[in-house]
């Protein structure tokens, strides 16, 4: 009986090791992991201020001006441009070749929606069924 609980203490003592053995492997990989990830933050917060930094370069308003200069054909602004707003063009004159369609298949006046149709109710006429 002495034996057998020698043999019982002994496998005890190997499986507990063994236990504490893989959970101290599995906190160094874990620590490993968490390393890495803290590398890639750093890389990906180096990345984005890089990033930044070229979005400064390239917005420089002395850098837009002379691409401006010399892509854009623009002129200063001059005094006989500016004209009274009465010699602007009106802007219901312009031609609305959509709206017109539109217009032309009855479809121009507004459409009655369910906040409508209960004022309607409320006002005491029937609310008229939408058209499909």
């Amino acid at each position: 009986m002495l034996r057998y609980l020698n043999i019982l203490a002994i496998v005890a003592l190997l499986s507990s090791a063994i236990y504490a053995y893989s959970i101290k492997y599995e906190t160094i990989l874990t620590s490993e992991q968490i390393v890495k990830t803290r590398h890639a933050i750093a890389r990906e917060k180096d990345a984005i201020a890089t990033l930044k930094s070229e979005w400064a370069y390239v917005t420089r308003p002395e850098r837009v001006q002379v691409l401006s200069d010399k892509h854009l054909d623009l002129h200063q602004l001059t005094l006989d441009q500016i004209v009274k707003v009465s010699a602007l063009p009106d802007k219901t004159e312009r031609v609305d070749a959509i709206g017109r369609k539109l217009e032309l298949l009855g479809l121009g006046e507004p459409t009655a929606t369910p906040r409508d149709e209960k004022n309607a109710v409320r006002a005491g006429s029937t609310p008229t069924p939408p058209v499909r």
